[in-house]
């Protein structure tokens, strides 16, 4: 505020006019030195049209004025970059699997289907992908709340700090461990031979470090002062976890399931030795091998026809748009109903 008591504030058009400045100064560049390149422009034009902006923000309006712009700029920078490329993935994806998403590719299956036609289908993949999350959510979310409500709110002993520690080594194990591990256990060593439930299995193993550290760092932000006005009313421990705890950290917990969720929807490396793959249709997840999304994708983009690369595009698309009405729905069944003013 001092520094703009004794300087001006910068206005609106020399802002613009010293970006501009910046801009000038890089298209010369570029046309007087051997610079070139449409990208290289833009960094560099960016770049510039920065700087002058903090240069005029820092004669108008003092140092400390143009520090703070600087690391708003900063700051914008990171997120516009951050998106552009989340929107450039999306973009190129759709952009190169519209051709071959038509109504024959949800109904159709791979079961006979040669490599350059155009009938084939990932029905048989998308049911195998549903199938196998939703298992591994259903062992993976309720075992890693359980762990997470133990070390926040029981934990005290050795055996939190056990299982703290082998949380943290399984979230660094690579997600290619998770498959030989089960195929190893379940498929070798029980005899179970290849199914969607073993690779449910394996997605489990990736997805609850990330249930347990998610659930853990939403229920320590439960203000401390709400288990207190629990426990003073006489409420039991187990009780006021479940009726004040839980609900006060259910949207940062379900944004953890989320991602976790997210994070083993796109997993190919677990299920090449536990799913192995099926081109016709399996519903049983228990028995067989079994299809699903990132074996699709990865057995059609490994062709060298132009149709099973189509496919391919048309399968991560698929994925994405998988991945992001879960999430909506999850957004949805977690929204808090607004007070009626």
């Amino acid at each position: 505020m001092s520094d703009l008591l004794t300087h001006g504030r910068l206005q609106r058009w020399q802002a613009v006019a010293s970006a501009a400045g910046g801009v000038i100064v890089a298209a010369s560049l570029f046309a007087i030195t051997p610079m070139e390149g449409r990208a290289d422009f833009i960094v560099v034009a960016y770049c510039l049209a920065v700087s002058g902006y903090l240069v005029a923000a820092g004669r108008i309006e003092g140092r400390r004025q143009a520090v703070d712009r600087f690391f708003h700029a900063l700051v914008v920078t990171a997120v516009a970059v951050s998106l552009l490329a989340i929107g450039a993935v999306l973009v190129y994806t759709a952009a190169r699997g519209a051709d071959a998403l038509k109504a024959d590719f949800f109904r159709n299956t791979m079961n006979g289907v040669g490599v350059r036609d155009t009938t084939g289908g990932a029905k048989h993949a998308i049911i195998g992908t549903i199938e196998q999350v939703l298992l591994a959510s259903l062992l993976a979310v309720p075992a890693g709340l359980l762990v997470a409500i133990y070390t926040v709110e029981y934990g005290r002993g050795r055996l939190a700090i056990v299982l703290r520690s082998t949380i943290d080594v399984m979230t660094g194990v690579p997600s290619i461990v998770a498959g030989p591990f089960i195929y190893a256990f379940w498929v070798l060593g029980l005899h179970k031979g290849f199914s969607g439930f073993a690779a449910a299995m394996a997605l489990t193993l990736l997805m609850l470090p990330i249930v347990v550290r998610s659930a853990e760092e939403m229920l320590r932000l439960v203000p401390a002062t709400l288990r207190e006005a629990s426990y003073a009313l006489g409420v039991p421990r187990w009780r006021t976890v479940l009726s004040v705890v839980l609900p006060s950290a259910s949207a940062g917990i379900t944004t953890g399931v989320m991602l976790a969720v997210a994070r083993v929807t796109g997993e190919t490396a677990p299920l090449l030795l536990t799913a192995f793959g099926n081109n016709g249709m399996n519903t049983n997840a228990f028995k067989g091998p079994q299809s699903a999304l990132p074996l699709f994708v990865f057995q059609q983009a490994g062709s060298a026809f132009a149709t099973s690369v189509a496919r391919a595009w048309a399968g991560a698309l698929t994925l994405i748009v998988v991945v992001l009405i879960l999430t909506t729905i999850a957004r949805l069944l977690t929204r808090r109903n607004r007070l009626a003013t």
